[in-house]
C-alpha cells in the first residue's frame, strides 16, 4: 500500500488538456519564481544550440541539504516531463510540510531542450491521434540527443562533443554534486517502467504502485535493450552505455561513433541517485501479460526484423534518391533520417540474430508479442514521419527537383499503409494526461523521501 501521504500527492495533480511548449515553460517557471521569491531563486544555467535560455529554478536554495535535480525534455518528443517539472516546482513551493518531507534542496529544469521541442509543438495541443501525433513529431540523431551526448572514453568507442545542453547539465551536476538525479522521459506505447541506476529493493514495490493506482499499466514486455538488466517487474538498471557497446562487438558489430553516455552514468561519479520514469502516451494492456502465447519467440522477434528492415530500406531508398540534391542537407530532420536508417538496420540485425539464438524457442509472452509489434508501429511512424518532414521541409524553401517531387510521392504512399495498418490495432488506447504526470511526479518524490528517510535511520552494528 502506498503512504497516505503520497497518496494524497497523487490526488494533487490537476486535470490537463493539452502538453506545453517552450514559451508556455518558460512563462510558468517564471511566474512560480515571481511568487515565491523567499524561498526561490531562477536563473540561466545554459544556452540551447539555436540560443535559446535554459532556465533552472532553485527551491530551498540556501538550505544546507542534499540536492535533488529534476529535468524534462531530455529527448524533445517526450513533454510529459516538462507538466512534471513545473507541477513538482508548484507544490514545493506552496507546501513547506512537503519540502520538509522530502528533505532536498531542489533544481527544477522544465525543458533541457527547447530547440528540439519547438519542433514537436504541432502535436501538443492534439488531437492526440497517433497520425497527428506522428505527422508532427519530431525526435533527434543520436548526436543531437542531449540524454545521450554525454563523454565516453571505453576501449575504442570515444566520444566528446558534449551539447551545449548536455554540458549545462554537466556543469551543475559537477558543482552541486546531487544525491537525486530525476530525467523526466516518456514512452509512447504498452505501460509504465522505470530505470535505476542502482538496486534499491524498497523503492521497487512504490514505483509499481503507483501507476496501478492510476489505472496504467506496467510494462512487462521488451526491454528497450537486450542489454538491459531487469530488477524487478518494470524496473530496470540504468547504467552506462558501456553494456551495449560490449554486447554489439561480440555480436560482430561496430560501434557508430555518433553518440556518447548518458546522465546516469554521469550522475553516478558523485554517488547519485538516478532514476527516469518512462510513461506512455497511448496504452496497451496486453503488454503487461506475461502469460504464454502461441507465437515463438523466436518467431516474434523474427517478423519484426523483416518490419525493421522494410522499413530501413524505405529510409535509405528516400535518401539516396535525393541526397546529392538537397537545399537544406543539414536540417535536423535529414540528420534525424540519416541516424535513424543506420539505427535501424542495426536493430534488424539483432532481431534477427536473438531469433536464431537456442534460448528464443519458447512460447512469446503475449506481452512480448505485444511490444515486438509495438516497436515496429512506432518506428514506422515515428522515423517515416520525420522522413517526410524532411521531404516537405525541401519542397518548402523552393527545390522542386524532380527526385524530390518523385521521393515524396513514394514515402506518403508507403506512410499512408503503415497509418491504416496501425489503425487496425484496436488495442491502443490515448491515455489522459493528468495520470501521466501524476506517475510520474509520485515517482520523483517517492525517491526523493526515500533516500530522505534512510539517511535518517540508525546505523546498524
Amino acid at each position: 500500500m502506498l503512504s497516505e501521504w503520497l497518496v494524497k500527492e497523487i490526488d494533487e495533480v490537476p486535470p490537463f488538456t493539452a502538453f506545453a511548449g517552450v514559451d508556455e515553460l518558460h512563462r510558468r517557471l517564471r511566474a512560480v519564481a515571481s511568487a515565491y521569491p523567499e524561498i526561490t531563486r531562477l536563473r540561466r544555467v545554459g544556452t540551447s544550440r539555436q540560443g535559446e535560455p535554459l532556465l533552472c529554478l532553485s527551491v530551498d536554495a540556501d538550505a544546507d541539504l542534499p540536492v535533488a535535480l529534476v529535468f524534462g525534455l531530455p529527448h524533445p518528443n517526450e513533454p510529459i516531463g516538462g507538466l512534471t517539472a513545473l507541477h513538482l516546482a508548484e507544490r514545493l513551493c506552496a507546501d513547506a510540510g512537503l519540502r520538509e518531507r522530502l528533505g532536498h534542496r531542489w533544481e527544477i529544469i522544465a525543458c533541457i531542450d527547447p530547440d528540439g521541442l519547438r519542433l514537436n509543438e504541432g502535436w501538443l495541443a492534439g488531437p492526440f491521434t497517433r497520425e497527428h501525433y506522428s505527422r508532427h513529431f519530431y525526435r533527434p540523431a543520436g548526436g543531437d540527443q542531449v540524454e545521450w551526448t554525454f563523454p565516453l572514453d571505453y576501449k575504442d568507442a570515444y566520444f566528446d562533443a558534449a551539447l551545449p545542453e548536455t554540458q549545462a547539465l554537466m556543469r551543475l551536476i559537477d558543482q552541486l554534486r546531487p544525491a537525486l538525479v530525476c530525467s523526466l522521459h516518456n514512452s509512447e506505447l504498452g505501460g509504465v517502467y522505470y530505470y535505476l541506476n542502482r538496486p534499491e529493493t524498497v523503492l521497487y514495490p512504490v514505483l509499481q504502485e503507483i501507476p496501478q493506482l492510476l489505472g496504467l499499466p506496467l510494462d512487462r514486455g521488451e526491454p528497450e535493450g537486450p542489454h538491459m538488466v531487469r530488477l524487478a517487474d518494470a524496473v530496470f538498471r540504468a547504467s552506462s552505455i558501456r553494456p551495449a557497446y560490449d554486447r554489439l562487438v561480440e555480436n560482430g558489430g561496430r560501434w557508430p561513433g555518433d553518440s556518447g553516455d548518458n546522465t546516469a552514468s554521469y550522475a553516478q561519479r558523485y554517488g547519485a541517485l538516478a532514476l527516469i520514469s518512462e510513461v506512455p502516451h497511448w496504452k496497451d494492456s496486453a503488454t503487461a501479460d506475461e502469460t504464454p502465447s502461441d507465437t515463438p519467440y523466436s518467431a516474434a522477434l523474427a517478423t519484426k526484423a523483416s518490419h525493421l528492415d522494410e522499413l530501413h530500406a524505405v529510409l535509405r531508398a528516400g535518401l539516396d534518391a535525393v541526397e546529392g540534391g538537397l537545399m537544406v542537407p543539414d536540417s535536423p530532420y535529414w540528420r534525424a533520417t540519416r541516424f535513424f536508417a543506420t539505427f535501424l538496420s542495426g536493430a534488424a540485425e539483432s532481431a534477427r540474430q536473438r531469433s536464431g539464438l537456442a534460448e528464443s524457442r519458447r512460447p512469446a509472452t503475449v506481452a512480448e508479442v505485444a511490444s515486438l509489434a509495438g516497436d515496429v508501429h512506432c518506428f514506422r511512424l515515428r522515423y517515416g514521419g520525420i522522413l517526410l518532414r524532411a521531404l516537405d521541409g525541401e519542397l518548402a524553401v523552393g527545390n522542386v527537383r524532380s527526385a524530390v517531387r518523385a521521393a515524396r510521392e513514394r514515402v506518403a504512399s508507403r506512410y499512408d499503409r503503415w497509418l491504416a495498418e496501425d489503425a487496425a490495432v484496436e488495442a491502443y488506447e490515448v491515455i489522459p494526461i493528468r495520470p501521466l504526470v501524476a506517475t510520474q511526479y509520485a515517482a520523483t518524490i517517492a525517491a526523493a523521501e526515500y533516500l530522505t528517510s534512510r539517511a535518517a535511520m540508525p546505523a546498524s552494528g
